[in-house]
């Protein structure tokens, strides 16, 4: 089982900011793997999607070769995604399981994504909060680049928009992750770190 978790902020007045980054690189991945509408699971004060990649609806074999695919938007705030994260590792029983997170990062440009395993937090609240209630032993991170050209105070930044140049370039950036995402469930962390990571 792989269990992917989306970074980002619930309701309307955060949707398409940058710090949602990681909820957006979800419903790409959704789409584009036909997985069903994200539900909220109270359990897990998250919105989860199941599937695998390949397969709708999926067959027995599909399930056994590859494993189910949770997809998860934590529906807690940024700063307390570990406190969700924990509920949804316990529900779905991480032992034996790839836990993958995805997730903005304003030391990156705009374009530039980067396949992290088992590295510090480098200041993220969010991914703070998950190491501190998950641990981060074979934690799988992908950081998706937010920085803008101009030098702004992190807080400012991330709870903007994209501009309208930004935005054709993020679209591409979030198709490009969705496709790493594809390659790391299937296994092919190495991989994709080589082909991602440049």
């Amino acid at each position: 089982m792989t269990i992917i978790i989306g970074l980002g902020n619930p309701g309307e007045k955060y949707k398409n900011t940058r710090h949602n980054v990681g909820f957006m690189v979800l419903d790409k991945f959704a789409e584009k793997n036909n997985f069903p509408e994200f539900k909220l699971q109270k359990k897990s004060e998250a919105l989860i999607s199941e599937g695998i990649i390949g397969e709708d609806p999926p067959s027995p074999e599909a399930l056994a070769r590859q494993g189910k695919i949770i997809l998860a938007k934590p529906q807690t705030f940024m700063n307390e995604s570990g406190k969700s994260v924990r509920k949804i590792t316990t529900n779905y029983k991480l032992q034996n399981t790839k836990l993958i997170i995805v997730h903005d990062d304003i030391d990156l440009p705009i374009g530039k994504i980067k396949i992290v395993q088992e590295r510090g937090s480098a200041g993220h609240k969010g991914v703070e909060s998950i190491i501190k209630n998950v641990g981060n032993e074979n934690l799988i991170r992908i950081r998706v680049g937010i920085a803008g050209a101009k030098d702004v105070k992190a807080m400012k930044i991330v709870l903007k928009k994209f501009t309208r140049d930004e935005q054709k370039i993020i679209d591409q950036t979030i198709q490009k992750t969705a496709n790493a995402l594809d390659s790391i469930s299937k296994g092919e962390l190495a991989q994709a770190m080589n082909e991602y990571n440049k």
